[in-house]
């Protein structure tokens, strides 16, 4: 069913799609067709819980960090299956983002390049959709996570702050923290992979959740990172996991390789700036995946990137990853894939 209505999506611009997709769920949501939904275009989801970082999720498969931006539809992706949605990238106050067009598909490639620029509604209007959601369903067993992120305007050298804003608003919120220093389609957040960097933020939220919660348990945290970092920058960002104690790493984001590519250089080359996702990203992100696990057997990661079917999925986990999210497959492939992905992930280390 999903593969007709991509003919008619696919006509429309790519972000425009996007939300007449998620408004369209939620609002079949709303009048109580979700089940009918989930029957027809999903089919059966197969649960197998995996476990780390203190947490239990449900099945291995989450919805990666963009898609629902403003904790606007963890009910109706709660439903449909998912074991996990990250939420954001979640920045201080709400700002527009980059100017439109932003988000463009390679059905060539099977690949999507976003310059979206961390547009959201700011952190207080998460906060709330998140609230809301815990209140009206406190049984649900979805983990939420938290992907936080500077606001444009804001110099590097206080980015710390804005994530310690975003970080002490969602901490009774959420189930976990991704600090994202990776995207491209901010101005230089990438340099904030640099250690020094990287330690002024982790530091300042140990402080700040000290502050919180005193020597309790902590939640768990990860840092996002690129698929365009070298090995030894790789290094440097395990050693600060290590030090900080941070959970783990999710790896990877977009990239800004354009290395071949089945789509014409031409079209590419109109589209512009923007980070690439989607199956172009898989070898390289199973790669780091499979690059971190090799330094550390105890570090848990959440691999993302290029994810398509069940048989990618086992790949990433076999690569070395805890746990695997998807964006760009939703769009591709529609909800059918998570019953797919699901079954396939049941069966590994069987």
């Amino acid at each position: 069913m999903y593969q007709l209505l991509k003919i008619i999506l696919f006509k429309l611009d790519a972000e425009r799609a996007h939300y007449l997709t998620t408004n369209t769920l939620n609002f079949l949501n709303r009048l109580g067709l979700t089940s009918l939904v989930r029957s027809l275009m999903v089919g059966k989801v197969t649960d197998k819980p995996v476990e780390f970082g203190g947490l239990r999720f449900r099945n291995g498969l989450g919805m990666a960090a963009g898609f629902d931006k403003n904790a606007e539809y963890l009910e109706v992706l709660d439903k449909l299956g998912f074991g996990s949605v990250e939420i954001g990238t979640v920045t201080p106050v709400g700002q527009d983002g980059n100017p439109k067009p932003r988000l463009f598909r390679l059905p060539k490639d099977t690949g999507l390049i976003n310059r979206m620029g961390f547009n959201n509604k700011g952190v207080e209007e998460a906060a709330g959709k998140i609230e809301a959601y815990r209140n009206k369903f406190p049984q649900s067993s979805l983990i939420i996570g938290g992907n936080i992120g500077k606001n444009k305007v804001t110099p590097n050298e206080d980015a710390h702050l804005d994530y310690e804003k975003c970080f002490v608003r969602l901490y009774p919120l959420v189930d976990y923290f991704v600090v994202n220093v990776s995207s491209p389609n901010t101005p230089n957040l990438r340099a904030l992979q640099d250690k020094d960097s990287l330690k002024v933020i982790f530091e300042t939220l140990r402080n700040a959740e000290q502050k919180l919660v005193g020597n309790e348990a902590t939640k768990p945290l990860f840092v996002k990172i690129s698929p365009d970092n070298s090995f030894e920058q790789i290094d440097d960002i395990l050693e600060l996991v290590n030090t900080y104690k941070l959970t783990g790493i999710v790896a990877t984001n977009t990239t800004i390789s354009r290395d071949d590519l089945k789509t014409d250089s031409v079209i590419v080359d109109e589209i512009g700036a923007g980070g690439l996702s989607g199956k172009p990203v898989q070898q390289r992100s199973d790669e780091v995946v499979r690059y971190i696990r090799s330094k550390d057997s105890n570090v848990a990661i959440i691999g993302v990137g290029g994810i398509q079917t069940g048989s990618d999925a086992v790949d990433k986990m076999k690569a070395g990853a805890n746990l695997v999210q998807v964006y760009s497959c939703f769009v591709y492939e529609g909800p059918k894939m998570i019953s797919r992905i699901t079954s396939a992930l049941h069966k590994v280390g069987d």
